[in-house]
């Protein structure tokens, strides 16, 4: 599987744009370059059956986020909304910025 280069970051606010929680926002908890993937705050929670490991831990269903694809969400501009990445120079430094409205994001 090819990798790609990654323009998303972890705690990036992003909106998902697909799927069943089309419209919803939240934060990238972790990136999973390898599958593409991404797993976000509050979004595509699904129920696990988690086994008990010791005597404190508490067994059970569980609700834990899945991950879900990166083509599947856009990221958050504050001025505009969702919207896609383009890159400035800045000096020496490549800054992420908003295509929309060229704010840095």
């Amino acid at each position: 599987m090819i990798q790609h280069k990654f323009k998303l970051k972890k705690e990036d606010m992003v909106e998902v744009i697909t799927g069943k929680d089309k419209g919803k926002r939240g934060r990238i908890l972790k990136i999973l370059r390898d599958k593409d993937r991404l797993v976000i705050e509050g979004i595509n929670v699904v129920k696990k059956a988690k086994k008990r490991r010791n005597q404190q831990d508490r067994g059970g269903i569980v609700e834990i986020e899945a991950a879900i694809h990166s083509s599947n969400v856009m990221i958050l501009c504050k001025k505009c909304g969702p919207t896609r990445i383009g890159f400035k120079q800045d000096g020496d430094v490549k800054v992420r910025v908003c295509r929309k409205c060229g704010e840095a994001l």
